[in-house]
């Protein structure tokens, strides 16, 4: 129902388009010089639609219509990476706010001094992932330290995981011997909010070494089942990274997405810029970027990469 939704909206749309043009054709063949300054106003009207229509267009990856999990992961850098990974966090939930998307903190792990370990969002929207798969790799940040008595520069890195959320029953059998179930007590701010008992879950997949954890849920089983559904997609998305990197060899152009390849650099200090690596997209606004304003680095990587099989 979903899908079907989002097909007829998506007709309308262009059907919708298409009467504007022909309405503008039709005030343009009268040939009045009055009607000049409204016929110039449509027509800009109508680029506008036209270009919205046809960047939509290029979000149609196998995936690209489904909800998103999306995962940070604090790396080098110590207390400093902790509180990157947090401001990364709450730069994609302002993101999302901005369009109007659904999200929900699937599970999160607070840092020893300051910021967090780990947390996983679940984000629910029209073409989210589509969006949001332009994020996935290593953020990095240069800035001076708050951290840091004698102010000095620091370099941090964070890794974003994104998956999408199929929506559909995943046919993955996983065998129970494969996986290591571990319980323990959810996080809260203290008082009333601390879990007494161990409903949070973790689940590790042996064979892969992917782990899994939730604990936003009021029981132990609604932890697990919810854990368990985040790891069939993972297992999923890992399998279709596989076939992906295979594609990308054959082509000859397989880069790591190791920690040594930020996709993106955030600066601070001593000048203020933030820079994809990978379509060159730049914004001399780095506030902005981290109050949500991520747009322009997602479409940049949608035209550099539309066509392409990733």
């Amino acid at each position: 129902m979903r899908r079907l939704s989002r097909l007829k909206n998506n007709i309308e749309a262009w059907n919708g388009a298409y009467q504007q043009i022909v309405d503008a054709i039709e005030l343009a063949e009268l040939g009045d010089p009055d009607m000049d300054a409204e016929l110039a106003a449509e027509a800009d009207t109508i680029t506008h639609t036209v270009d919205r229509l046809a960047f939509r267009a290029k979000l149609s990856g196998k995936f690209d219509a489904e909800d998103v999990y999306l995962a940070i992961h604090a790396g080098a850098g110590g207390t400093d990476a902790q509180d990157w990974a947090q401001m990364l966090l709450r730069m994609y939930l302002r993101w999302a706010e901005r369009r109007g998307f659904k999200t929900e903190i699937v599970d999160q792990m607070a840092g020893d001094e300051a910021g967090i370990k780990s947390a996983t969002v679940a984000i629910q929207g029209d073409y989210v992932y589509g969006f949001a798969k332009s994020e996935r790799g290593v953020h990095r940040l240069v800035r001076l330290s708050p951290f840091d008595s004698a102010s000095r520069r620091h370099t941090s890195f964070a890794l974003v995981e994104v998956w999408p959320d199929v929506q559909v029953d995943i046919d993955l059998v996983i065998d129970e011997k494969d996986l290591q179930i571990d319980t323990f007590r959810s996080s809260g701010a203290g008082g009333q909010n601390v879990q007494k008992n161990e409903t949070a879950i973790r689940i590790t997949h042996l064979p892969t070494g992917l782990v899994v954890s939730c604990q936003n849920e009021r029981s132990q089983t609604q932890n697990k089942d919810r854990a368990m559904q985040v790891l069939k997609i993972r297992l999923l998305d890992l399998e279709h990274q596989k076939q992906e990197e295979e594609f990308a060899e054959l082509k000859g152009e397989h880069v790591s997405a190791g920690w040594g390849n930020a996709i993106r650099s955030y600066v601070l200090h001593p000048y203020k810029i933030v820079k994809d690596t990978r379509t060159a997209h730049e914004s001399g606004n780095p506030q902005a970027v981290l109050d949500g304003d991520l747009d322009g680095f997602m479409e940049a990587y949608l035209d550099a990469t539309v066509g392409d099989k990733t």
